[in-house]
């Protein structure tokens, strides 16, 4: 593994304990500083690791920001890649699940499973591939129920009055 060297400006420096000083910043990034203060010493990893309580692939990490991508980017945690949408189905795929899942189910099933509705939309061409999970979680986002105008699994049932009291 590549070792980069960490040679702090004066001004780099007093920023950084400023900013510990002050101890109003996020964790991440107090600990940042930390690493590059005491890499800028002169200190070894297993040391720093200690220290700042990370590990030394962090250590090694802020170390390669600093001198690849500057001051800031190192202080800063780099943030995540943007995550694809939660919910796969959308729109008329969604429709068309929905619509299977309230027509009969195949000869011999009294109901349609997860497993069920995945294969039938792939075998209609709709999708080309689904898993349970995704058709589980696009079927409880919507207000599909059985038999009931309201969302939900069941609606409560009244209580009878057992009390023997008077009504009024």
């Amino acid at each position: 593994m590549e070792k980069y060297l960490v040679n702090l400006t004066d001004e780099e420096r007093d920023t950084l304990n400023g900013l510990l000083k002050k101890g109003k910043a996020a964790a991440r990034r107090l600990a940042h500083a930390r690493i590059l203060l005491l890499t800028d010493e002169g200190q070894d990893d297993e040391s720093i690791a200690e220290i700042v309580t990370v590990s030394s692939r962090t250590i090694n990490r802020v170390r390669k920001r600093l001198v690849t991508e500057g001051f800031l980017a190192a202080l800063d945690h780099k943030p995540q890649p943007p995550r694809p949408d939660k919910v796969k189905i959308k729109g008329n795929v969604e429709q068309e699940m929905v619509r299977i899942a309230c027509s009969d189910p195949p000869e011999g099933r009294c109901h349609w499973t997860l497993q069920l509705l995945a294969d039938e939309l792939v075998a209609l061409g709709v999708v080309q591939s689904v898993s349970t999970e995704t058709v589980r979680q696009a079927l409880k986002k919507t207000t599909l129920t059985r038999g009931s105008s309201k969302p939900g699994v069941s609606r409560p049932t009244p209580m009878a009055n057992t009390s023997g009291a008077w009504r009024t």
